[in-house]
């Protein structure tokens, strides 16, 4: 009760309690088309890879968003250009400009130490959100929400079948890229929340439990956010309470989501379909 008094009481849980359940449902709703594309390691490359942005733009005294959002897109069109332009594949093309950005990254924030601190970032800190953070998460929130709603039909042929859409007349390469640059902007917006580190766990886990429950996109879109909002509720109400960092609390609130879908999913979860089973197994031929 003394963390539901305190959010009614003062303004910076306030705005870590907006900012965690926007992050938490724009995760859930970006994710969902990163999962349906088996784009996980390209989540994990531009979450990681933001941070030499993240810590030019302290070290330059402006808003780390400007720096992120950057270096997050040139990390896409930097795997683009090596994946379609030799015979190195999309995975070794991550791997080659992740490690290089983020190694960056980390240098960056060596030199940059002495004037802030930036560990917070990777980790996450959802209780020193300021005002600007909180707005500038609404506004992407509003961005990717927004375009995943005008152009869902466009996003759900691409993701289940490109030459489909190819054939449809829809340009695959460009939605490619949009996705990459709204998986950008979610990212940016969830570094207060759950650091660099860990923003792939709120990108990636709960729209998996949210695909083991259904094989309805625009359920799975739902559901995922679902997720999300909920895992940073949950992981935002036990930083607090015990003064943990918000980012890996909030990781383990989806990974128990994602067990609990992984075991006891009506259709295909591990429980049930060991329950299944022994039922046929004890049924008389």
């Amino acid at each position: 009760m003394e963390f539901f008094h305190d959010l009614m009481n003062y303004a910076f849980l306030q705005k870590a309690f907006i900012t965690s359940v926007m992050v938490g449902i724009i995760c859930g709703v970006i994710g969902s088309f990163i999962v349906l594309r088996g784009m996980a390691l390209m989540g994990d490359a531009i979450s990681h890879a933001v941070l030499p942005g993240v810590a030019i733009s302290y070290m330059l005294s402006i808003n780390y968003f400007y720096g992120a959002v950057l270096t997050g897109v040139l990390t896409a069109f930097g795997i683009g250009a090596i994946s379609q332009n030799s015979r190195i594949k999309s995975d070794s093309a991550i791997g080659i400009v992740f490690s290089a950005f983020f190694a960056l990254g980390i240098i960056l924030i060596t030199k940059a130490r002495s004037a802030t601190d930036l560990t917070q970032i990777l980790f996450g800190n959802v209780l020193s959100v300021r005002d600007s953070d909180m707005w500038i998460t609404l506004v992407i929130g509003a961005v990717v929400i927004g375009t995943v709603a005008l152009f869902f039909k466009e996003l759900l042929i691409s993701s289940f079948d490109e030459t489909m859409a190819a054939a449809y007349g829809l340009n695959t390469r460009f939605i490619h890229y949009a996705i990459m640059f709204l998986l950008t902007l979610v990212t940016v917006a969830s570094l207060q929340t759950v650091g660099v580190i860990l923003v792939v766990s709120m990108l990636i886990t709960p729209a998996s439990a949210a695909y083991l429950l259904t094989n309805r996109l625009s359920t799975m879109v739902f559901l995922a956010s679902f997720f999300g909002a909920l895992s940073a509720v949950i992981g935002l109400y036990f930083s607090f309470l015990y003064n943990m960092p918000s980012g890996p609390v909030i990781a383990l609130a989806t990974t128990s989501i994602f067990v609990i879908a992984f075991l006891f999913s009506p259709q295909q979860g591990l429980i049930t379909q060991m329950s299944k089973t022994r039922r046929k197994q004890d049924t008389p031929a």
